[in-house]
């Protein structure tokens, strides 16, 4: 499974990065809009930090637009990935920009109707917001579950992007399914990490250590 950090803090994607871990990143207007900082600018930066993909999002809402909007945006660097909404509009743009050699995200999926119409239009990634489903009292593991039995049925090559991750258990339960990627905030990544028997664990042996060898 691939290790996507879903931030636009620059601070964190270069500690995610540091740690030898880091596959790609995914922005959003939201995420973008905290930094207080210049988008274009601010992929720059991104991109310089991480050579996987990176997601861009567009902000318009016509077909003409997201695609003009869309080549600008891959023109930053070359491992900008345009990021358009599961709309018709959007849609009609992933076919063009697909066309043209430009890798696209589709994001906002909530269905397995969106999944499999995303995956006919050649979406590089399919985006399911999980943790959104999760806030309504859906199950938002089961739509992955139905993505991945689709996308296996038909061999599509778009990779399922589980998004709008909560906790470390969302992670193992989409890499149990077989997700491609998994999209998370910075506080998950940390979290993966942390045991607390790993903790007790290690401040024994040096506890031990300390009291046979000393300091």
């Amino acid at each position: 499974m691939k290790f996507f950090l879903d931030t636009a803090s620059i601070s964190e994607i270069r500690e995610a990065a540091a740690l030898g871990l880091l596959d790609g990143v995914t922005t959003n207007p939201s995420l973008v809009a905290k930094e207080k900082k210049d988008f274009r600018k601010l992929l720059v930066e991104i991109c310089e930090v991480c050579d996987g993909p990176v997601s861009a999002e567009v902000v318009e809402t016509t077909c003409d637009g997201m695609v003009r909007e869309g080549r600008e945006l891959a023109k930053i660097a070359e491992n900008i990935t345009v990021k358009v909404p599961l709309i018709k509009e959007g849609i009609k743009a992933c076919k063009i920009l697909r066309a043209e050699g430009t890798k696209v995200n589709v994001t906002l999926c909530f269905s397995p109707n969106q999944a499999l119409i995303a995956a006919k239009a050649g979406a590089t990634f399919i985006s399911p917001f999980i943790g959104r489903l999760d806030d309504i009292s859906t199950d938002g593991m089961q739509l992955i579950r139905d993505i991945r039995t689709i996308y296996d049925n038909y061999n599509f090559p778009t990779e399922i992007l589980v998004a709008s991750i909560r906790h470390p258990l969302h992670v193992v339960e989409a890499a149990k399914i077989g997700a491609d990627v998994a999209t998370m905030p910075f506080k998950v990544f940390d979290q993966m990490l942390a045991h607390p028997l790993t903790d007790s664990g290690l401040k024994k042996f040096l506890d031990d250590w300390k009291a046979q060898h000393g300091k």
